[in-house]
């Protein structure tokens, strides 16, 4: 891998030329192509000193151009989310997808996928801790996991924290997106060095498929957004093979998008849901800053067999032990219903698991 810098990766702000009152628009990057599918042509359209979804140069009322650059998430039709850029540490490109990693001012090392923001240092634990203990928290001794996607390491490095898992495969489809963390996100890539983690690299589709019916006690879907090489993971055929995977009683948490901006595609996904299984399906969400309207979603459903209760945790991380020890201390999830009077001011804020919680109507 070689990393860039500011001066060369830029390359689609580059290619912007004239002043301020230049109207025209150039092409937009490839990597945001795919992001932008669903948005209406009318706003698709760029200003001459803003390309949704790359790098910007912002310029001064005489032409010139700044040295100062933002990141623009093209994930949120209609408004802006800038993270302003300290330095470019990474931009390559895989046969999946272009990965970008950059520094940025507040948010730390932020990895990008295909011009969408992934994760950052600052605000991943608040996904990282909850796409994982939602699910293995609502049932008894987990014991076998798969991951499907989480290519950055740091669903594993949660999953590890419950000792009752024997095994915990992964199956990820981008190689370079593995490499890429492990050099950049080290505090992520950490999960992979758990001696139960067995690493697949290759199509989840094809694994799940081939997989031993009723294998796993809990699977969760890391994946990025559902357009490119995701767009499989949200439709019924994968749920299904998900559900087969699955031993009787045994879950799923699966990514769910925005309910503030992607309602038709929960609903879509709520349906599949509903029809495949029958122990229960409860949509919840959590607070994650950099994503698109500040929020995202996840699906957890239950296969029949064994009653899960979402909503009441059977297996509560912080009565397991070493699992939040001093040095592995849970930075947002908690499985109480309401904080202690006890706890500092910084642990209330969290979006905890019986408020963070709807049930699907």
């Amino acid at each position: 891998m070689e990393a860039g810098d500011a001066g060369n990766g830029s390359a689609a702000a580059a290619q912007i030329k004239g002043s301020g009152d230049d109207a025209s628009c150039k092409p937009l990057p490839p990597c945001c192509v795919k992001a932008k599918a669903g948005v209406p042509e009318s706003e698709a359209k760029c200003h001459d000193t803003v390309v949704s979804g790359w790098f910007t140069e912002p310029r001064s009322r005489f032409g010139k151009t700044s040295k100062v650059q933002y990141y623009n998430n093209p994930m949120w039709p209609g408004e802006a989310h800038s993270l302003k850029v300290e330095k470019i540490l990474y931009q390559g490109k895989s046969p999946y997808q272009e990965i970008l990693v950059f520094e940025s001012s507040t948010y730390g090392n932020v990895l990008v996928l295909d011009g969408i923001v992934q994760l950052t240092d600052k605000d991943e634990c608040a996904y990282q801790e909850m796409v994982t203990h939602l699910p293995l928290c609502s049932i008894p001794s987990p014991k076998n996991v798969l991951v499907v996607g989480g290519g950055d390491g740091g669903v594993l490095r949660e999953i590890a924290r419950h000792d009752s898992v024997e095994t915990i495969d992964i199956c990820e489809i981008d190689q370079l997106v593995i490499d890429v963390c492990k050099e950049f996100f080290p505090n992520l890539s950490m999960g992979f060095k758990d001696p139960r983690v067995r690493l697949h690299v290759g199509d989840a589709v094809d694994f799940l498929r081939n997989s031993t019916e009723g294998k796993y006690d809990a699977i969760v879907v890391d994946s990025s957004d559902p357009i490119g090489p995701a767009q499989a993971l949200v439709e019924k055929p994968f749920i299904q093979t998900i559900a087969r995977a699955l031993k009787p009683g045994g879950v799923l948490c699966n990514l769910a998008e925005s309910m503030w901006l992607h309602t038709h595609l929960i609903q879509d996904m709520l349906s599949i849901c509903h029809q495949t299984f029958k122990g229960g399906v409860h949509y919840a969400w959590t607070s994650v800053p950099t994503y698109p309207s500040g929020v995202i979603g996840f699906l957890l459903c239950a296969k029949e067999g064994q009653p899960v209760n979402f909503l009441t945790p059977v297996n509560p991380i912080e009565k397991i032990q070493g699992a939040t020890k001093a040095g592995k201390e849970l930075r947002f999830y908690n499985s109480e219903e309401k904080p202690k009077e006890s706890v500092s001011k910084s642990q209330k804020i969290q979006i905890l698991l019986n408020n963070a919680i709807l049930t699907a109507s």
